[in-house]
C-alpha cells in the first residue's frame, strides 16, 4: 500500500492519475497546503521541500521503504516500478521523457504563473499578466504543433500526458480556450474519458 500524500493540485493530481491507471493500491493523506499542512514537521520528513505530493512506497527497489518527492520524480519511479507508461529504454523513452521535462520546466511554472497573478495576486499587476498569459498561450501553440501528428505527446499514453492533462485542465484559470488549438482539445478530449483519470482527478476529496 503506497502512501499518497497530495492535494487538489495539477501537480498532486498527476500521481494520483498515474496510480490509478497502474491499478496500485494507495491510501490518501490529504495536505491542505491552504491550511500549510505542507510546513508540518512530520510532512517535512517526507518532503523537506515543504510541496506536494509526495508518496512513501513500503517496497521500494531495493525492499525497503522509500520517500519520493517532486511529481515528475514519482512518476519515474512508478513507471519504472511497474513496467508501464514509460518505455525502459531507447528512443521511446526519451521522447516520453523530453516531454514530460517540457511540462516540468514550462508549462507547469508558466500556467502556474499565470493561474497565480490573475485569480491569487494580491494586486493586479499588468506587466505580469501580459508577461505569463503571453507565454502559456505560446506552449499551448507548441502542443498543438506537435499534436497535430501525434496522438499523445509521446509515441503511445505516457507519463508525458498524464503530467501536462491536470494543467491543461485548468484552461479556464488562464483564459485559454481550448478551441483556439484545436489538436490540444482533442488530445484532451481523449484523455479526459479515461476511467482513471477521471478517478484521479478527484483525490484527493477537499474537505
Amino acid at each position: 500500500m503506497i502512501d499518497h500524500y497530495t492535494w487538489t493540485t495539477p501537480n498532486g493530481r498527476k500521481v494520483s492519475i498515474m496510480l490509478e491507471e497502474l491499478a496500485l493500491p494507495y491510501r490518501v493523506h490529504a495536505i491542505n497546503i491552504g491550511k500549510d499542512d505542507q510546513f508540518k514537521p512530520d510532512y517535512l520528513k517526507i518532503n523537506p521541500n515543504g510541496k506536494i505530493p509526495s508518496i512513501v512506497d513500503p517496497d521500494g527497489p531495493d525492499g525497503k521503504p522509500i520517500s519520493m518527492m517532486e511529481s515528475g520524480a514519482i512518476l519515474v519511479y512508478l513507471a519504472d516500478k511497474t513496467g508501464k507508461l514509460l518505455a525502459k529504454s531507447g528512443r521511446p523513452r526519451y521522447v516520453a521523457l523530453q516531454w514530460l521535462m517540457f511540462q516540468m520546466g514550462g508549462v507547469g511554472p508558466m500556467f502556474g504563473q499565470t493561474h497565480h497573478f490573475l485569480r491569487a495576486a494580491k494586486e493586479q499587476v499588468p506587466y505580469a499578466i501580459e508577461r505569463y498569459s503571453k507565454e502559456t498561450r505560446r506552449l499551448y501553440g507548441v502542443l498543438d504543433g506537435h499534436l497535430k501528428d501525434h496522438a499523445f505527446l509521446a509515441d503511445d499514453y505516457s507519463v508525458a500526458d498524464i503530467a501536462t492533462y491536470p494543467w491543461v485542465a485548468r484552461h479556464e484559470w488562464h483564459k485559454v480556450e481550448l478551441g483556439d488549438f484545436p489538436a490540444v482539445k482533442r488530445w484532451y478530449d481523449a484523455i479526459s474519458a479515461r476511467p482513471a483519470v477521471k478517478k484521479g482527478m478527484d483525490v484527493p476529496q477537499a474537505k
